[in-house]
């Protein structure tokens, strides 16, 4: 059995011509070689696989070379270009900087440079890996790479050219290598089909330059997997499935359903792309370039930034037609963050879905949502207000409003409705968040200490939930039935429990997250029946005092005290508590509290 060459080995260039993708450096090689203006030092950089190295050996093959064509290439039959090929050439010395990357090794080196050559013009040291020398050897190979013998031609390979010393960089001349195009890896991996009698789908070939990332070498490395598990025939669907790629059909499936607003048929596309073993992260990225070539593919200018073949440009030009800019904007920026906040996120899948249905909702026609798909969708908001609305019709009487110059009469509920829903509320935290019994009074500007008789004013739990907190210079009266002239004694428990009460009602409306915060909220009996509130921070304050009259109001029916004053301000430094953790909080009631800590060992309770 004769002995197996890859490709890479095999196919590898032997003259400047057959160099894919580097034209512009070839030529500029052969140039130099046709007028004889050689450099002392060259520095070759660029990304792995894309001819560094093979360039190097092609260019001291041609300086050696005793009768070079009128291209530039080498002869091939002079004794210097068959010692080369048949590897004893002389002339030619490569050192691998990885493992000879120490001042011995360096030394080792300068001491060849004084030998002259005894066949061809030249010596040529190709050092691959330059970046791997340490520091010590770079300084010692300064001085003879700035002045070398005359017949001493230094060639540096590298992939990281940052880690190179300034002072290297500045005695070479620099040759940067470009990636190679998707195009010009397939052509190549056309040409080593044929030469090797494989036959070959356009579209697999295209999968494999794509997976290639720009390398030659890499391609040809995955061109002979694929060969090996085709048997000779490289179809699209074998090599999918030997790379395990996840197949393009899979975004713009996706795409499609998400400009249809098909959130269960996306959901269903990434449950199939997760089960085959595919990352939730690699997934996202992978759409986020799909959707940036269809992006690309909307202008015939930008197409031919798509790195892809000619048959995928086709088919990201027809679904860039279905595609408004403005989706794919909000699709890009949405799936950005998701990769962002991917490592972070302890629940991975859920995040990965939570963006895809946010991408499902971009084009859904909703004028209130203009967070593009971050906030219910019409129909949702619209069901549950009428749900609220049956809700507060059930636990509320029918009011009237009747408008009079200057001042416009509120809304009037009967006594006993009031006190009803008042019950309900109590006993139902789902319907007494419809049916909130607080007052709406509107002043033209919130004072920082609001005092008010409530004798007068009565609270309508329908206009507390659906009111506006728009201002008016009217003051709206509501019938407080008989708890106007009732005048109950409460203590500071009364005054706490009810007002967490209030907010543990607002936690089911609009003002959820205001409600939390009043939670904080100091309260004590400053003069009976005033209470006194104290808040920490003029933010608070500040939305407190657009609802205070509302507060107030409702305080005083559920005390049953139609006297009942408040007032709001700011805490002063010395009243300002720091909040206990749970923690700390069940630690201090141990160490207060012996029944509460031998309760606490016979039941092994912890915090969390």
């Amino acid at each position: 059995m004769s002995s197996y060459i890859v490709s890479a080995r095999k196919y590898r260039p032997m003259t400047f011509d057959s160099v894919v993708g580097q034209s512009a450096l070839t030529t500029t090689l052969k140039n130099a070689v046709q007028s004889g203006k050689l450099a002392h030092a060259y520095l070759f950089c660029g990304p792995r696989g894309v001819g560094k190295t093979t360039c190097a050996r092609i260019f001291a093959k041609v300086i050696n070379c005793l009768s070079p064509t009128a291209t530039g290439d080498a002869c091939g039959q002079c004794e210097s270009c068959r010692a080369f090929d048949e590897g004893r050439s002389l002339n030619i010395f490569e050192l691998d900087a990885a493992s000879n990357n120490g001042v011995e090794h360096i030394k080792t080196l300068m001491e060849q440079t004084r030998i002259p050559p005894q066949t061809g013009r030249y010596k040529v040291f190709i050092i691959d890996e330059v970046h791997m020398l340490s520091t010590a050897a770079f300084n010692s190979f300064l001085k003879t790479l700035e002045e070398p013998p005359a017949h001493v031609i230094f060639i540096l390979a590298t992939t990281e050219k940052h880690k190179i010393l300034p002072t290297i960089i500045s005695r070479c001349q620099v040759y940067d290598f470009e990636r190679m195009s998707v195009q010009g890896i397939i052509g190549h991996l056309k040409h080593v089909a044929e030469s090797e009698g494989i036959t070959y789908e356009d579209l697999a070939l295209s999968v494999i330059a794509e997976k290639a990332d720009g390398g030659m070498r890499d391609a040809l490395s995955i061109f002979d997997q694929a060969a090996s598990f085709c048997q000779g025939n490289i179809t699209y669907q074998k090599v999918i499935e030997d790379l395990n790629v996840l197949d393009a059909d899979n975004y713009f499936r996706m795409v499609d359903c998400c400009l249809e607003n098909k959130v269960a048929d996306v959901m269903v596309t990434l449950n199939g792309i997760l089960s085959r073993g595919f990352d939730g992260g690699q997934t996202v990225n992978g759409l986020a370039a799909h959707i940036r070539n269809v992006l690309m593919a909307q202008d015939p200018q930008t197409t031919q930034l798509i790195e892809a073949s000619e048959a995928q440009r086709q088919k990201y030009a027809e679904q860039a037609k279905r595609c408004q800019p403005k989706f794919l904007y909000k699709a890009l920026k949405l799936l950005n963050q998701c990769d962002v906040n991917y490592r972070q996120s302890s629940n991975k899948r859920l995040l990965v879905e939570l963006t895809l249905i946010q991408v499902a909702q971009i084009t859904q026609e909703d004028e209130d949502d203009a967070a593009g798909g971050r906030r219910p969708c019409k129909r949702l908001k619209a069901l549950f207000r009428k749900l609220m609305e049956e809700a507060g019709a059930a636990n509320t009487a029918p009011s009237a409003v009747s408008k009079g110059e200057g001042q416009s009469q509120g809304n009037s509920v009967d006594g006993a409705a009031a006190a009803k829903a008042e019950e309900t509320a109590r006993q139902s935290p789902k319907v007494g968040a419809a049916a909130i019994g607080t007052a709406v009074r509107h002043n033209t500007a919130a004072t920082a200490k609001p005092r008010v008789k409530l004798k007068s004013i009565g609270a309508s739990f329908h206009n507390i939930m659906h009111g506006d907190d728009k201002e008016t210079k009217t003051e709206e009266k509501v019938n407080l039935g008989e708890t106007a002239n009732e005048a109950e004694p409460f203590n500071d428990d009364d005054v706490r429990r009810e007002w967490l009460s209030m907010c543990n009602r607002m936690l089911l409306t609009k003002q959820s997250a205001l409600a939390k915060r009043m939670m904080n909220v100091q309260l004590k009996i400053d003069s009976f029946p005033h209470i006194e509130c104290i808040v920490e921070n003029v933010m608070l304050k500040d939305d407190i005092a657009a609802i205070f009259n509302r507060i107030q109001v409702t305080m005083a029916k559920y005390l049953h005290n139609g006297s009942l004053t408040m007032s709001l301000r700011l805490a002063e430094q010395k009243e300002k508590v720091r909040r206990m953790s749970p923690y700390e909080f069940m630690q201090k009631l141990t160490e207060t509290n012996p029944d509460f800590a031998a309760m606490k060992k016979e039941l092994k309770l912890e915090v969390e």
